[in-house]
């Protein structure tokens, strides 16, 4: 008996030596466990790396931020699920990988700025965070601004703006833009963002119908005109403001 309480005694003494070398927070990940290790391990294999996302930089980004931070506390046992989940106020946090696909179709560069327009809850903000230089997101709902600026900076993100306001319009002190990013539909294409954009810069956004399934379509800015690619139906909470007047 005494020589097994020496024993248990060794264990502590080591392991306490070990976590001296570590900084407090480092110490205390060390002995956590994190319940959604597994979701995610299994979102990123089967929805992301299983389907058409191969981009390493994009596949970094959606394992590092932790959707279920972004979700009510009631639906975090689905966070990592593939299909989005409800917001409040009509509005919705898409799918992962819609997300990363439409990140990767942006094919980013840490030097670029980005627009998005739909802040939303702030996670797709968070992934082209990871992946350009700025991102500028504007956001309707002031609740959803409010709550999704308070989120990002509390996690450290330093590259992000966020503003209430109707993504119609875009953020003119901010452009040109080397990508937009659309994160609801509409049937036609906003011409102040595409004034925004700079040449050659990409465009990405639900395009359609937005009673309807609309289309993800890809846009390249050539002059003063886009060159679109449909990529993959898709369906969005339709754009508020302006858009809806049919402008």
């Amino acid at each position: 008996m005494i020589g097994d309480r020496k024993k248990t005694a060794a264990v502590f003494l080591a392991l306490a030596s070990l976590l001296c070398f570590l900084e407090p927070k480092e110490a205390l990940n060390s002995m956590e466990i994190d319940p959604f290790a597994a979701p995610r391990r299994a979102m990123l294999e089967n929805d992301l790396k299983g389907r058409d996302i191969r981009d390493p930089a994009v596949l970094t980004a959606m394992e590092k931020v932790n959707r279920h931070l972004f979700v009510d506390e009631n639906m975090k046992k689905d966070a990592y699920r593939d299909y989005p989940l409800p917001l409040g106020a009509g509005q919705t946090i898409s799918q992962p990988y819609i997300v990363a696909l439409m990140s990767q179709c942006l094919a980013l560069r840490k030097q670029d700025r980005i627009l998005e327009i739909g802040t939303g809850s702030g996670y797709q903000a968070a992934i082209l965070a990871e992946l350009a230089g700025a991102v500028y997101s504007i956001e309707i709902n002031k609740t959803l601004a409010d709550n999704a600026s308070k989120l990002l900076k509390k996690m450290g993100y330093q590259n992000i703006w966020i503003k209430e306001g109707d993504g119609f319009f875009g953020w003119a002190e901010h452009a040109p833009f080397d990508a937009i990013i659309l994160t609801c539909s509409t049937d036609k294409i906003p011409p102040l963002l595409i004034k925004q954009l700079r040449e050659g810069g990409k465009i990405i956004l639900p395009l359609g119908d937005t009673f309807q399934v609309q289309t993800l379509v890809l846009g390249i800015k050539k002059g003063a005109d886009l060159i679109l690619k449909n990529i993959t139906p898709v369906r969005f909470v339709p754009m508020r403001g302006e858009a809806e007047k049919g402008n």
